[in-house]
């Protein structure tokens, strides 16, 4: 295809190519199907002298080969990847960084909207870190296919927020442009564009056959080009047709196809041959060819293709799959797609696991067995990508098939697994029917596993006796059998059981099985067991600790594409978050999980977050100086948490959320009868270890509120020691724990409340400089009542530097700031530019209210940055 009217762009592209030794970037080039945009990259890169180019393919597959274009990238570069299934994300983006780090290199990735999932998520690591390597990342994709769900917008996202990332759109052809292609025809320029709307394939796909009538689509402007081939010939055309990927070389003899007929069907210029292999030159082409074989022709040619790549010994399960689809041969598509699902979950793409096991299971015979089996192999699938409620459908039929076909292996290993999935659904209830259903045959070899699932819901209701029955049970079976996954199970649940209950050693212990787990491929449980550290330690108000395991811990989900722990994790980052005064990044985070349709168990912690932060904010007094709107939200979010509470039934589930309600009644000045659960909520867990610091939160609220008094005596309650302090009167020694601990609210409202004016007054003033105008109205009132004097409303609040509304990026680099490091050493660590890194650090002081970096530094404690 000629290049017309692109010269803008040709040397957009070739400034950023010469320029990638001093700084790597990325452009996206986006149009609709047939713009020009492979033209356009061809042209470029072609003849490059200033890089190496090194070029990967996506492939129109109905469910994407995991790491298709990067394996071409790579194996260009002489990096290939090892056959030993090393294709976690993160060790791949990190074999290409290497890969590229010493040549100036032109990595181009063509037809993204086919890209799969494992290769984004490279792609999206290479992104980030692409402005230290000198390397041009070119991507290519068409707007129109990329909806809002569509595997390619996470990096499309992550495009849009670096500085060091473009997009250029490639725009329909003008008339004289239009009238350039047809310069050797008599064909009309202005009908030949109405009828194209200036599509760059289009119209050089006419005006290669000018004396042909006039098409009325691509498909007729293509099928032109096959006119005077022989029948033979046009069937080779065909068969090429069929394979979304370029055919192998060593393929052709297998096909029947033979050098002469090459030769004549080159003539036609739809094909090309690259490093792959022979395959059409443009996907349209190709396309309307296979649109064109005869009505019932193309199952043929598919079985032709597919009996000769397996005569070759393909391993290629993905594209073995797309032909036995094609070729309606039920048996080989099922056969193959179990074996691309299972891959693909190996990479990491589970999104495409589901895709692949899905269409095994649509293509199984009435083997009652192997539909059982496939549906576990599915449910587990949906049960990593948060697709619960399909989850739950494919293993309630797995659970009957078993049933019926008289497996009890088979039906105690779903129970099993239908209980971790119902328990993420927060149906506690369930969970436990089934995990009691899975652990009633001691024979089964699902038994150990069923009985440490039965510890763990156990465990996370604070019910130390059943617990410690399933675990011992569990850990003689799998010592029986060496099981290493059970026993591994049963060490974090043990170690996490006496964390909470207050045994400090445990700790480390904990740390060290989710190391172990991860080491041993275990990911899920690995991810799991930093999930419950991290959320006994914000329990336990160790913030700065849980901070340091969710730094590490959220990587590792999303590296290893661990939706549901990626999710409860930025839960309880913004619960950190939120403890810390950092409201508008508690919001983010809290935002963004919901969003994304998380599941039920991880959705409780951001509903609460988005509840309380709306709460403290309203204006004036609560509820009653609002629009209503805002009132509206803090109902919503905490009456849904709640909710999920009440299905989960576990105490350090519910306690907190009582808490907010509470809370919520305190501000409002409001009654809500679900208090009337307090007395019996804490007189129900008074005897349960580990529970002092939700019962110390839930009675120092209801002491606030003076729902409790001539109640529950608090005094008999194990209380951890802040709030103990503020129930005994001591609230200027219990904001000092809270400062230290590095919770500014707390440390405020406790300070409010105290009996000394001026303690109380400055916790007001706190409140105000967090931006907790109805706290702080509220406060105000009660100041009053106790003919306190009351500073002006927001006397100091523009004076007082807060982290609150800094976002999590923002924050990373205050961190940074307050630890010393300079704006090139910053950009460094984030792998950013040194342009950026200042913009950043701008905007951290502008926020902060603080002229200079040392006063970043000085007050780092202060701000919760340590």
């Amino acid at each position: 295809m000629e290049v017309v009217e692109r010269d803008p762009q040709i040397a957009q592209l070739r400034r950023a190519m010469r320029s990638v030794v001093r700084r790597g970037r990325v452009i996206a080039v986006t149009g609709e199907p047939g713009a020009g945009k492979t033209t356009l990259l061809r042209a470029v890169t072609s003849a490059s002298e200033s890089t190496r180019v090194a070029r990967g393919l996506c492939d129109p597959l109905a469910t994407p080969r995991p790491l298709g274009p990067v394996r071409d990238v790579l194996a260009e570069l002489g990096a290939a990847l090892p056959d030993d299934g090393s294709t976690a994300p993160a060790e791949v983006g990190a074999r290409l960084a290497i890969a590229l780090a010493d040549q100036a290199t032109t990595v181009v990735i063509e037809d993204a909207q086919w890209i799969d999932e494992a290769s984004v998520d490279v792609l999206r690591f290479l992104a980030r870190r692409v402005e230290t390597l000198p390397t041009l990342l070119l991507l290519s994709y068409r707007a129109d296919e990329i909806g809002p769900g569509h595997t390619l917008r996470p990096l499309l996202g992550d495009l849009a927020r670096l500085e060091h990332a473009t997009t250029i759109t490639l725009s329909p052809l003008s008339i004289e442009a239009v009238g350039t292609l047809l310069r050797d025809t008599s064909l009309d320029p202005q009908r030949v564009h109405r009828i194209t709307a200036g599509n760059a394939f289009y119209v050089t796909e006419i005006a290669r056959h000018p004396d042909e009538e006039l098409p009325s689509s691509v498909r007729d402007a293509v099928l032109a080009s096959t006119s005077s081939v022989e029948d033979a010939d046009l069937e080779v055309l065909q068969i090429i047709a069929t394979s979304p990927d370029a055919v192998d070389d060593r393929l052709l003899p297998l096909l029947g196809i033979d050098l002469p007929q090459l030769r004549r069907i080159e003539s036609t210029g739809l094909l090309n041959r690259s490093r792959r292999g022979l395959a059409y030159r443009h996907e349209l082409a190709r396309l309307a060819v296979a649109d064109a074989i005869p009505l019932g022709g193309a199952p043929a040619l598919h079985a032709r293709m597919l009996a000769a790549l397996e005569q070759f010994g393909s391993t290629d399960v993905a594209l073995l799959t797309h032909h036995a689809r094609a070729a309606h041969d039920r048996g080989r598509t099922s056969r193959y797609a179990v074996l691309a699902g299972t891959e693909a979950a190996r990479a990491g793409s589970h999104t495409e696991a589901v895709a692949f096991l899905a269409l095994a299971l649509s293509h199984l015979d009435e083997d009652r067995s192997e539909q059982a089996r496939v549906l576990q192999l599915l449910s587990n699938e949906q049960y990593m990508v948060s697709r619960l409620p399909d989850a739950v459908s494919s293993i309630s039929t797995a659970i009957r098939l078993w049933d019926e076909i008289g497996d009890a292996d088979g039906v105690a290993a779903a129970h099993d697994r239908g209980a971790v999935i119902e328990y993420y659904s927060a149906r506690r209830v369930a969970a436990e029917r089934h995990a009691r259903l899975a652990a009633r045959d001691p024979d089964t070899a699902a038994y150990a596993s069923a009985c440490a699932t039965q510890a763990y819901l156990a465990y996370r209701r604070n019910d130390d006796e059943a617990a410690d029955l399933n675990l011992r049970a569990a850990r003689e079976r799998a010592e029986a059998t060496g099981d290493e996954l059970v026993r591994l199970r049963c060490d974090i649940v043990t170690a996490a059981a006496n964390l909470v209950r207050g045994s400090y050693d445990a700790r480390a212990l904990l740390e060290q099985h989710a190391q172990t787990a991860l080491e041993l491929s275990f990911d899920e449980l690995g991810t799991t067991a930093y999930s419950n550290l991290s959320a006994i330690d914000i329990e336990q108000r160790r913030y700065r600790e849980a901070e340091e395991v969710l730094a590490r811990s959220i990587p590792i989900t999303v590296e290893r594409d661990i939706p549901l722990c990626n999710q409860w994790q930025r839960g309880m980052r913004a619960r950190v978050h939120l403890h810390r005064g950092r409201w508008a990044a508690a919001e983010e985070d809290a935002r963004a999980v919901l969003e994304e349709g998380a599941a039920p168990l991880a959705s409780m912690w951001p509903h609460l977050v988005l509840g309380l932060i709306a709460l403290r904010r309203m204006d004036g007094a609560g509820a009653e100086a609002d629009d209503g709107s805002r009132a509206a939200t803090v109902a919503g979010h905490l009456d849904a948490a709640w909710e999920l509470a009440a299905r989960l039934d576990e105490p350090l589930a519910r306690l907190p959320v009582l808490s907010a309600l509470v809370e919520q009644a305190w501000v409002n000045d409001t009654h809500d009868e679900r208090l009337q659960a307090i007395s019996p909520t804490l007189a129900s867990v008074s005897s349960t270890p580990g529970m002092g610091w939700a019962m110390g939160d839930l009675a120092v609220w209801a002491d606030r509120i003076a729902l409790e008094r001539g109640g529950i005596d608090t005094r008999n309650l194990d209380l951890a020691e802040p709030f103990r302090l503020e129930l005994d009167g001591l609230h200027g020694v219990a904001a000092q724990w809270w400062v230290r601990a590095g919770a500014p609210f707390e440390s405020a409202i406790t300070a409010a409340h105290s009996a000394d004016p001026v303690t109380a007054r400055l916790g007001v003033e706190e409140l105000e400089s967090l931006g907790a105008r109805a706290t702080a109205h509220r406060c105000r009132d009660l100041l009053r009542s106790k003919g306190f004097p009351v500073a002006a409303r927001g006397r100091r609040a523009s004076t007082r530097a807060n982290p609150s509304g800094l976002t999590n990026r923002q924050l990373d680099v205050a961190r940074l700031v307050a630890r010393g490091l300079t704006n090139a050493e910053l950009a460094e660590q984030l792998f950013i530019s040194p342009k950026t890194a200042d913009h950043h650090v701008s905007a951290v002081l502008t926020k902060l209210g603080l002229r200079t970096r040392r006063e970043v530094a000085r007050r780092s404690v202060e701000l919760g940055l340590d």
